[in-house]
């Protein structure tokens, strides 16, 4: 586990990342729990003009994912992505924010369970719901 906020860290290590391409910025990393945003721009939109999906994946699914690596057990040394599920409630526009919060569901030895909210903060509304399961890795 990862004493602190360790947002700073994550920053820079998504540099030349899908995270850091879509200019999500962090506010927390800490264990337990993360959050961050991005501003909407052209590049988070699919070619129907609405925000793209995926983008909203990349927010919450880095924020789970960022915060897992903050809380894993001791001698741990990763995890992986091995289930997710969202539900999509609302859209975001060009220009506005989207931000979200991800918190521990569920801290075993082998797995953890994160549930995430994006919100577009720009109307207040929620945009998505998510879910996902992280299995935890260890040295063989």
């Amino acid at each position: 586990m990862m004493d602190g906020n360790v947002a700073a860290h994550f920053a820079e290590r998504q540099k030349g990342t899908l995270p850091g391409e879509l200019g999500i910025e962090w506010d927390e990393v800490a264990t337990g729990r993360a959050s961050g945003r991005f501003t909407v721009a052209k590049g988070h939109m699919a070619p129907n003009g609405f925000l793209h999906a995926a983008s909203v994946i990349a927010l919450v699914d880095s924020a789970c994912g960022y915060a897992c690596i903050a809380s894993l057990p001791e001698g741990a040394t990763g995890f992986t992505t091995i289930e997710l599920k969202a539900n999509y409630l609302a859209t975001a526009q060009e220009g506005e924010t989207v931000a979200c919060t991800a918190r521990l569901a569920h801290s075993g030895r082998m797995t953890q369970v994160w549930d995430a909210e994006a919100v577009n903060r720009t109307t207040g509304k929620t945009m998505a719901l998510f879910r996902c399961t992280q299995m935890v890795l260890y040295p063989r």
